[in-house]
């Protein structure tokens, strides 16, 4: 099966953001490259955040047996 490619040579996955954005991108001002990348990796440190919490959380061992107090 051949991949398709888009007009920036980046290969097709049939997602229509990655499909026309690169297009538009190219009509875009500087100033609003960089605003719409910056926000795609602020996007991405989000994700990260996220599956790092949630590896923090299923790491934490769980305590066995009970806690008993001796005086």
């Amino acid at each position: 099966m051949e991949e398709e490619k888009t007009d920036a040579g980046v290969p097709h996955t049939g997602c229509f953001f990655c499909a026309v954005l690169p297009a538009l991108e190219r009509r875009w001002s500087e100033s609003t490259q960089n605003h719409f990348r910056n926000s795609r990796v602020e996007f991405l440190k989000g994700l990260r955040s996220l599956i790092d919490d949630r590896i923090e959380h299923l790491s934490h061992e769980e305590r066995k047996g009970t806690r008993v107090t001796v005086e």
